[in-house]
């Protein structure tokens, strides 16, 4: 077994990395390690210049802080990792600093634009109940894609309308619905789910090709087909209804706190990003309807 994937192994062992987590680390680790060996040099002993020298080069060839800061934390973690478990004799990014990277705000709709995009599935034939179904969850619960598409059939509680989501690190958690999603879900469930599988005993909340699980690449094909019915020219990302959530939840006046556990997120910090776009809204709504703005 090689060093990066002992490395690997502990992370999912100790921390619950998810799979695409592991992937990213493992991008990351494995250039690093080709960039070394082109240098002649070991992943466990490189000399101390060779990683700034690295950075710069992929700054040169035109990669993000952001991009430069993630991978810098993947060695990190790495190196730490090596000497709690006498892999590497010495860190050799003790004195590299992480480039400090200023958020920027993601990338939302405004609830005009999510109610055209909920309604723009047909849902007079199967596969529109499906899509405005999965539209409506993702937006009432504030998902990530991958919960999405991830969801099993008893996974939802009609019920008590909340729903059981396996988010990073594979932590559930309960997130309410709403009546009008819990509503569509229903009927999906009812009616097109029955006529989408050949197989409805099958897992898999919603389905794709051979009763499996949707992937996130077709769902999102199937967000930017909707949104372009809908007249949204605006760019979109897969995190977009997600972040719809979150900012109009605290637009509306929900407390950070609950949003947090809402979406799952184990660090508050993570969360208070969404404040800045219910700020930055407060502060148009103020100028544009106050007397004085």
């Amino acid at each position: 077994m090689s060093v990066i994937d002992a490395f690997l192994d502990a992370l999912w062992l100790e921390q619950g990395a998810s799979d695409h987590t592991l992937a990213a680390y493992r991008r990351d680790l494995t250039a690093w390690q080709s960039h070394l060996e082109g240098h002649g040099e070991a992943l466990l002993a490189p000399p101390p210049e060779r990683l700034a020298e690295w950075l710069a080069s992929r700054r040169e060839q035109g990669y993000q802080l952001r991009s430069n800061a993630r991978l810098l934390s993947t060695l990190r973690s790495f190196y730490r990792w090596g000497r709690l478990n006498n892999q590497v004799e010495s860190d050799p990014l003790t004195d590299i600093k992480l480039p400090r990277v200023i958020p920027g705000l993601p990338n939302t709709l405004e609830e005009d634009e999510v109610e055209r995009l909920l309604m723009a599935p047909d849902t007079d034939t199967p596969l529109g109940v499906r899509d405005r179904a999965m539209l409506e969850l993702l937006y009432a619960c504030g998902l990530r894609v991958s919960e999405l598409v991830g969801l099993t059939g008893d996974a939802v509680n009609l019920r008590q309308n909340v729903v059981r989501v396996r988010g990073k690190g594979d932590k559930d958690r309960l997130v309410p619905m709403g009546e009008e999603a819990a509503d569509w879900i229903a009927h999906y469930m009812e009616t097109a789910r029955l006529a989408l599988m050949s197989d409805p005993t099958r897992p898999a909340l919603f389905p794709g090709r051979g009763d499996k699980a949707m992937t996130r690449q077709t769902f999102w094909h199937r967000i930017k087909v909707h949104a372009i019915t809908a007249g949204i020219t605006r760019p979109l990302s897969p995190h977009t209804l997600r972040h719809a959530f979150a900012t109009h939840l605290l637009n509306h006046g929900a407390n950070l706190r609950v949003v947090q556990l809402l979406l799952g997120h184990s660090d508050l910090s993570t969360t208070q990003i969404y404040t800045h776009v219910a700020q930055a809204r407060l502060e148009s709504l103020h100028a544009e309807h106050h007397p004085r703005g």
